[in-house]
């Protein structure tokens, strides 16, 4: 089945930030669904070509809309047993759909429809983000099994349709949060709702069960939450900490996920604001018990540290060679050999940052910035002897895979340095440019020069040079990708690389 990032890829041109939203927003909507007793799809625009058939068309007009993700409520029946990820609709078909892309507000039947025999009530939310309309998310509530109204469900509702005005505020999820959503606390784990004051409104059984274990005995409405929590940890750095996000929530600040001890157990605690259009309505406090769990990642724990110590060995390691191959070097009368050396020396360097930068992370994944402003500078000294040429970054890398890391960073390193060695005379000024452009599904990367240019008759695929054979190699064998060099106006070359992001 197809992913969002592709889908999104497939059919649209939103930028990486809009796609990390869009992420963003499926990762905390298992949440939404739960709150709501709903099932939640997410659905594109998808901007259909004039038809020629029909005049009253307007160009460019909106009238299909194909579904990227779907979540269905662990707390309620479905309202959608079929899976409707990958599958469009036309608008009159759901007009809401529609009518919350153009209104930019939250759009509601007043009659539920019947879906498949169950009857179905629809609302449609506009995901807004920097004021621009990215998807509608569908909420669809399953009207078969009738409910009274509990004071659970009065506060799961009613913090569900405060998270939903602040989607189509443009104010959930923040841009800063960070959602993982294999540990993060769950509506069925715990749930508090607080008012402004930050007091407690309501508490789910499963919340006041995890405050006893904690050594809370009484009930929690009415009580202050940070006054409560406060005594109940035993670290006082982490019982200042726990206080200080309850506290930022309130004040409208996202929170991250806490880990705290308190009476023997193990918790995880998270605080959400809650400012539907602004205002200031309390914030969710989610509580997860995770004793049990603490315990058997202790031992994953070890096999993390074992990987990261791997990682800097092996950047010992080729540390070690680079330092070898440097004292060969300067034994070498040869300038051809040193040559040589010098620049098995720059590839031994540039594979041991990657690992450097992995022994400091605690998954596969690392921030590639960091790595190519690392290497950027070492092969700008290692030009300055001959020419005087400058260079610099423009846009973001951004976060991946280790398995992609390696041979992108060894393929920036050739490219670049192929520009400082061939593109200026001895002695010349130049800039040296690595731009780049990330999208869902492609990461395109540009290294321009104000150099001399290509030579006459030059082809990439023809050219004997070391490095640019090893360039087409990790391109054709490592990334899968596409590499063209080309003219530049008004001078000097482009080297495109066109990197996907999403592996078959």
């Amino acid at each position: 089945m197809s992913t969002l990032s592709e889908l999104v890829a497939e059919h649209t041109r939103l930028s990486g930030v809009a796609v990390d939203h869009l992420q963003r927003l499926v990762a905390e909507w298992q949440l939404l669904a739960d709150l709501s007793f709903a099932d939640f799809m997410l659905w594109i625009p998808l901007p259909d070509p004039v038809d020629v058939a029909d005049p009253g068309q307007p160009a460019g007009g909106v009238v299909r809309f194909l579904c990227v993700a779907q979540a269905r409520p662990t707390t309620a029946p479905t309202a959608h047993s079929e899976d409707a990820v990958g599958s469009t609709i036309e608008e009159i078909e759901h007009g809401q759909l529609r009518r919350a892309t153009v209104d930019r507000r939250i759009c509601r039947e007043d009659d539920p429809r019947w879906q498949h025999g169950v009857p179905v009530r629809r609302e449609t939310i506009p995901v807004l983000r920097d004021g621009a309309v990215l998807a509608v998310l569908s909420r669809d509530t399953n009207l078969a099994v009738a409910r009274v109204p509990s004071p659970l469900e009065i506060a799961y509702l009613g913090g569900a349709a405060d998270l939903c005005q602040m989607i189509a505020d443009g104010t959930f999820p923040a841009s800063e949060a960070q959602v993982d959503t294999q540990t993060n606390p769950r509506v069925g784990d715990g749930l508090i709702r607080l008012d402004s004051g930050g007091r407690v409104v309501f508490a789910s059984p499963n919340a006041l069960s995890a405050y006893h274990r904690m050594g809370h005995a009484s009930d929690l409405t009415g009580a202050v939450l940070s006054s409560v929590t406060r005594p109940l940890v035993r670290d006082p750095f982490d019982a200042s900490e726990v206080v200080s996000r309850i506290r930022s929530a309130l004040d409208g600040k996202p929170s991250l996920r806490m880990e705290l001890e308190a009476g023997g157990a193990a918790m995880l605690l998270r605080a959400m604001p809650l400012r539907p259009r602004g205002a200031p309505a309390g914030a969710l406090v989610l509580v997860r018990d995770v004793t049990e769990v603490k315990r058997r990642d202790r031992a994953l724990l070890t096999k993390d540290a074992t990987i990261r110590e791997i990682h800097h060995r092996v950047k010992n390691n080729l540390q070690t060679v680079a330092a070898l191959l440097r004292l060969q070097s300067r034994r070498t009368t040869s300038p051809e050999a040193r040559l040589a050396l010098a620049e098995s020396v720059r590839r031994v360097t540039s594979i041991a940052l990657v690992h450097e930068t992995m022994s400091m992370s605690v998954d596969e994944r690392l921030d590639l910035d960091e790595v190519v402003d690392r290497v950027i500078p070492m092969l700008g000294e290692v030009a300055a002897t001959e020419s005087v040429v400058t260079l610099r970054r423009e846009g973001s890398f951004g976060v991946v895979a280790a398995a992609l890391a390696t041979p992108l960073v060894m393929v920036l390193t050739e490219l670049v340095h192929n520009a400082l060695a061939h593109a200026y005379h001895p002695g010349a000024r130049g800039e040296v440019v690595v731009s780049v452009r990330r999208t869902a599904g492609w990461l395109d990367v540009t290294v321009s020069d104000d150099g001399r240019g290509l030579p006459k008759g030059f082809s990439l695929e023809r050219s004997q040079g070391l490095g640019l054979q090893i360039v087409r190699t990790l391109v054709d064998s490592e990334l899968d990708a596409s590499l063209s060099m080309r003219p530049r106006q008004p001078r000097g070359t482009d080297a495109v690389l066109r990197v996907p992001l999403i592996r078959p």
